[in-house]
């Protein structure tokens, strides 16, 4: 009966560099995919998946919803485990929004100081490393925000 429980219920590792995130069950698990949302229910066919920036949801065993902003990454789908490595991910509830805040102010003002020529003799600022940092920031505001909705 035990592997029957099993296979109703996916294994969900959300990993990114500073270590593990969040480990559980989850009954379903949907993921931020390059070609779009990509549903993972149990028992899905193998499958390898470029994930973009956006939000990670779960559905826990018992009914609960857990979602996560994450930056980019791979996620692994085989034998109802699906294992997600992103380059950041941060569960929806902890995310502090005037840190997002700050973090949006201080790259729309650095892309401002390339777009004018005035980045400071010495200081280097990379445009696509910035605009990669607003469209996280961006990302991580709306994850919070449907929280409270």
């Amino acid at each position: 009966m035990a592997d029957r429980e099993d296979s109703l219920c996916l294994r969900l590792e959300l990993v990114a560099p500073a270590g593990l995130v969040f480990e559980g069950d989850a009954e379903m698990v949907v993921l931020p995919a390059v070609t779009g949302e990509v549903g993972i229910l149990p028992r899905h066919a193998p499958l390898v998946a470029q994930l973009t920036i956006g939000r990670l949801r779960a559905l826990l065993v018992g009914g609960d919803w857990v979602t996560f902003a994450v930056a980019e990454g791979f996620a692994k789908v085989q034998f109802n485990k699906v294992i997600v490595l992103a380059d950041a991910a941060e569960e929806a509830s902890q995310i502090d929004v005037d840190r997002v805040n700050k973090s949006i102010e201080k790259a729309t003002k650095r892309l401002e100081m390339v777009r004018l020529g005035t980045v400071p003799e010495g200081e280097d600022v990379d445009p696509y490393r910035e605009q990669l940092a607003l469209k996280r920031a961006h990302n991580r505001l709306k994850v919070a925000e449907r929280l409270d909705k």
